[in-house]
């Protein structure tokens, strides 16, 4: 039996951690490094803010952030300035983009180790990496270019240094703790001091822990001379934009205020129904998500035990108090006055906040991604004591068994669905395009990031023969070999069983979002283009909003002109008085069409019909994918500069 949480200390990294911290490392390479390269960009944020990073490099502003070639003032900056460091050692590519995402993984599964080590022990230090590297909602929201993984980071270094200067009184965990602030808010704007210090407020109201241990006049200093001064230099050079306004109305005001009100504009975002956004997070925790029952009645176990404890030792009974203690040995009391207890009192509060927030204001899928790890390492925790504890509550066995039982009834569906996708499709040549065996649903829009997920078929398996014959042996065989083995006691052996079934399905899951690329990405026609006009000699168009192919002008490395495009993201910066003359209206499209210099149009697949009809035969198909066009206005063999008659 392992040593009681209440007797730890702080451990120093014994072999076996540094074995731990091998496993780790092998699983982020397997899982996270292996997929920098591919797919290409993709359409839409990821591409959209690769833009931004490369504007960076090219034009050497890090204050003002633009994309093709038009301000782009609704995103913290902090993010992009680590991607363009990448971008200038690695290139203009998608490993270069991706690169500070993976590493932040990594630091965030590291963090979360040495958290849980010093907190819970060696093993709930592993499980909460792991946990944290092989949940579904860790990888996918890690896909694309988006800061809520760096936040996450900063979010929970803070929240560790916050608890250690509380704890011990020293200056540098204080003053560590309002720089990592400082660098939150660089990251994803005003809401990290709403959380951060909104956590502590409750924290130090339940602990009666001295706000002095904080040093908050000097942190407060130290604070704002790392976070103010690109917030004045960004306003002092974004003035004069629409109705007047600048980036101070549109950062603070619409990007801030109007967005928790549902106001923001443009009105480009959503918010999903309450009971899918409390139920998401179990897709975005699965597979671990399937032993929060258990997690939490082991909790709160332990939270009845210390009670009883304080209870006991009023009473004065000697033959209760020595019942108890050795009960309290059986059950390993986390929530006994230790640094665990106060994890546990931190993490709750903010896991709290952070959902509850999010309840009322507009939302995203990932916004919560910040309490992701928070919410794994407790859940560690709480596994650790049932598998460390001699003697078990029968209620908690059962839940143990009820998790291990749904895995495997979850698993053996996926495995069914996979099987009989693959036997349907066995006779069908793998396709270089799955667009053409999707079913379009076009579920919410598809703003949501499962949405292609529902555009499956039984046919489209034909293009991912290989990750879905990987995921279905994976699941098939994993859930019923972990449920056996903690049946016999083996407990790590268990755990580690799930997490390496988990890892395998998210390298399949990589695997089929690369044969997904065609449908998700644009790069394809980019490099149509370039071989057709390698001295970029030729006026490059898009229909609409430029998300829509928003991966084309990164491949191509210059701006591209817009057609019927103010919106989104491009409709504040296109008010400004300098904006450089890449819009025009599809009644200048129609007039212009054919003129001048050879013209390339992307056609997204919304738009075909409308672009058809407008140019009403005048055009000559270039390239063709998942329903996307690549238009030009004269043969591709006619020469340069004589307009197709």
């Amino acid at each position: 039996m392992s040593e009681p949480a209440a007797n730890r200390t702080p451990q120093s990294f014994s072999r076996r951690t540094i074995l731990y911290l091998l496993t780790l490392f092998i699983v982020w390479a397997a899982v996270y490094a292996t997929a920098l390269r591919t797919p290409p960009l993709l359409d839409d944020a990821d591409a959209t803010h690769a833009q931004a990073v490369q504007a960076i490099v090219d034009t050497g502003d890090w204050v003002t952030l633009h994309v093709d070639g038009i301000r782009y003032l609704e995103k913290a900056p902090l993010p992009y300035w680590l991607s363009a460091i990448s971008l200038r050692v690695f290139g203009a590519n998608a490993f270069a983009i991706h690169l500070p995402l993976a590493l932040s993984v990594l630091a965030l599964a590291l963090l979360g180790f040495l958290w849980a080590h010093r907190a819970f022990g060696e093993r709930a230090a592993l499980y909460t990496a792991l946990f944290t590297l092989t949940s579904t909602g860790v990888f996918l929201f890690t896909r694309i270019f988006i800061p809520e993984v760096l936040l996450a980071v900063f979010f929970s270094a803070a929240l560790y240094t916050a608890l250690c200067a509380l704890d011990t009184a020293k200056p540098i965990y204080a003053y560590a703790f309002w720089l990592l602030m400082a660098l939150a808010v660089l990251t994803k704007g005003l809401i990290a001091i709403v959380f951060l210090l909104g956590t502590l407020f409750f924290y130090i109201l339940v602990t009666k822990r001295p706000l002095a241990c904080l040093r908050p006049a000097s942190g407060i200093l130290l604070f704002l001379l790392v976070a103010a001064p690109w917030h004045i230099l960004a306003g002092l050079r974004n003035t004069h934009g629409a109705n007047g306004h600048g980036f101070f109305w549109f950062y603070f005001v619409n990007e801030h205020f109007l967005r928790f009100l549902g106001e923001r504009l443009p009105r480009d975002y959503n918010k999903l129904p309450a009971a899918l956004y409390w139920t998401q997070h179990l897709a975005w925790l699965f597979p671990w998500s399937v032993f929060l029952p258990a997690a939490a009645w082991i909790g709160w176990r332990q939270r009845l035990a210390l009670l009883n404890a304080q209870d006991l030792d009023n009473s004065g009974d000697r033959v209760s108090r020595l019942r108890l203690r050795a009960h309290l040995q059986q059950v390993e009391p986390v929530y006994a006055k230790t640094l665990a207890t106060r994890t546990v009192t931190l993490l709750g509060i903010f896991i709290a906040l952070v959902i509850v927030f999010f309840s009322f204001s507009t939302n995203q899928e990932y916004y919560t991604f910040p309490v992701y790890m928070p919410l794994l390492m407790l859940l560690a925790a709480s596994i650790t004591i049932y598998e460390d504890a001699a003697r078990t509550t029968l209620t908690a066995r059962r839940l143990i068994t009820l998790g291990h039982a749904l895995l495997c009834v979850i698993g053996i569906g996926i495995a069914a669905a996979l099987f009989t996708g693959l036997y349907r499709s066995r006779h069908l040549p793998a396709p270089s395009d799955i667009g053409e065996l999707l079913a379009h649903r076009n579920i919410g829009g598809y703003t949501l990031s499962t949405s292609h997920f529902f555009d499956l078929t039984a046919t489209s398996l034909a293009a991912l023969r290989l990750p879905a014959l990987l995921a279905a042996v994976a699941f098939l065989l994993g859930p019923g070999i972990a449920w056996a083995l903690r049946q016999r006691r083996k407990h790590m052996a268990s755990t580690l069983t799930i997490a390496f079934t988990a890892a395998t399905f998210l390298i399949a899951a990589h695997i089929a979002l690369v044969r997904f690329a065609p449908v998700l990405s644009s790069e394809s026609f980019a490099a149509h283009i370039q071989q057709l006009d390698p001295q970029a000699q030729s006026r490059v168009l898009l229909y609409g909003d430029q998300a829509f192919g928003s991966s084309i002008p990164f491949y191509l490395h210059r701006p591209v002109e817009l057609v019927d495009g103010r919106t989104t993201s491009m409709q504040f910066g296109s008010t400004f008085p300098d904006v450089p003359p890449l819009f025009l209206t599809h009644q200048q499209l129609a007039a212009t069409w054919g003129t001048g210099t050879r013209q390339f149009l992307f056609v997204p697949p919304d738009h075909r019909e409308e672009v058809e009809h407008l140019l009403a035969g005048r055009f000559f198909s270039v390239a063709e994918t998942s329903g996307k066009l690549l238009l030009t206005d004269r043969p591709l063999s006619a020469p340069e500069g004589i307009p197709h008659p």
